[in-house]
């Protein structure tokens, strides 16, 4: 959530970064500046009318000490305490609206992040040699089937379309990366490793940005509870309404978990195979820190996804977004996006993303600083760390083998068990 202090103080340069995202944005913005203009003048009256109160409520005690006639003054008293009655659910109202209308304004855009439409997306770096075949590489779910990697037909029966079913060898695949990265993410990079729940409550679904505006993407389980889109959700509401200690941060959490998405593969893109699916497994990374720390916290958050694919040895780029392909709580993001000899294309991975204290606001997650002052609102970060649909893509297409068979990385061997995926019978 936005500073409301911010827009009233600078409105102009806030309403300008905002535009960037979404032209459309400024009528609201116009309507909450009006708002908090509204409610500063009704608590502006209401507070100086709970200060007549007060010296009226002082002066009926006095006159009645001294015996002299108070009807006229209660009356008057009466007539204030209703006004101010008045006052306080008109202020109750407007601060709900500021507030609602609040948490549907995006994150301001870092002054680093390139504006525009995706178009204007950068590449920044690129890792790895792009591989080369003497024949036509073959799709991953044409890979996946011959290998029994998955059966996407039963996967489809049981759930729907969209909900893949990993068989055998792919399940160990499934299980093994998770367990590489999280293995790496805690010995080398110093996380604590975390279990979370996979359903959450609304109040911490609107702590991360999910709600109000993207209930349609997410699962409803019932009784207010929402199956996580990511670990993001339920990590980052560890600390709802903490104080944490500056020497405490920075604090990095890593989890896994499955993660369920109602959009994926909604538009009719790259529905085939496990590109796009309403069920996928992910290692998330969230971490905690100071204004000062964040970004330096979050180049160091993107590389250590980026750890991850070069220990899995996919060529991969890093891309920074562009500020109307940015997420909603997002103040800067880098893609990362693996090659995929199959697909012939880059597929993303993970999205590093800074959100500043715009999570922090709505969760309201505190820091108190070393040599005391006032009590600040922490940044957040996250990244994939990484998704594996698509990782998964990108090692079936890029390691294939003339014989049909598909390479297993080194650093991934001792958690799957073998050195290579053989065709079923071969």
């Amino acid at each position: 959530m936005i500073d409301i202090k911010r827009l009233r103080d600078h409105p102009k340069e806030t309403k300008a970064a905002l535009s960037t995202r979404d032209p459309s944005l400024t009528e609201s913005l116009d309507s909450l500046l009006a708002l908090d203009t509204r409610r500063r003048t009704v608590l502006q009256s209401t507070e100086s009318q709970k200060k007549e109160r007060n010296t009226a409520s002082e002066e009926v005690a006095r006159r009645k000490k001294a015996g002299e006639d108070v009807d006229a003054l209660l009356r008057d008293l009466k007539d204030l305490s209703l006004a101010i009655k008045a006052g306080d659910e008109e202020l109750r109202e407007i601060e709900g609206s500021l507030r609602d209308g609040l948490l549907k304004v995006p994150n301001l855009p870092h002054k680093d992040v390139p504006v525009g439409d995706p178009s204007q997306n950068k590449i920044l770096r690129s890792w790895g040699d792009l591989p080369a075949f003497t024949f036509k590489p073959l799709p991953h779910w044409t890979l996946g089937e011959r290998l029994g990697v998955f059966d996407l037909p039963r996967g489809a029966k049981i759930a729907g379309s969209g909900f893949p079913l990993y068989t055998g060898v792919g399940a160990r695949l499934v299980r093994g990366l998770i367990q590489f990265m999280l293995d790496l993410h805690i010995g080398e990079h110093g996380y604590t490793e975390m279990w979370p729940p996979i359903l959450v409550n609304e109040t911490s679904a609107l702590g991360t940005g999910q709600l109000p505006d993207f209930e349609g993407q997410m699962y409803s389980a019932g009784d207010g509870l929402f199956l996580v889109p990511t670990a993001e959700v339920p990590i980052t509401n560890i600390h709802r309404d903490d104080i944490l200690a500056e020497d405490e941060l920075p604090i990095g959490y890593t989890a896994y978990s499955p993660c369920f998405r109602r959009e994926a593969g909604a538009a009719g893109k790259d529905t085939r195979g496990i590109q796009r699916v309403h069920q996928f497994d992910k290692v998330e990374l969230v971490r905690f820190c100071t204004p000062e720390q964040t970004e330096r916290e979050h180049e160091r958050l993107v590389g250590h996804a980026e750890r991850i694919l070069r220990g899995l040895e996919i060529p991969y780029r890093v891309v920074a977004l562009a500020t109307g392909d940015l997420g909603f709580a997002s103040s800067k993001t880098y893609d990362l996006e693996v090659w995929a000899a199959g697909a012939d294309a880059w597929l993303e991975v993970s999205s590093a993303s800074m959100f500043t204290d715009f999570q922090a606001r709505r969760a309201n997650i505190r820091y108190r600083p070393t040599g005391g002052g006032k009590i600040n609102f922490v940044h957040t970060l996250n990244a994939s760390g990484v998704a594996l649909p698509r990782t998964i893509v990108a090692l079936l297409e890029n390691n294939q083998q003339d014989d049909g068979s598909v390479v297993i990385p080194k650093a991934l061997q001792p958690y799957i068990g073998t050195d290579r995926l053989a065709p079923k019978g071969g």
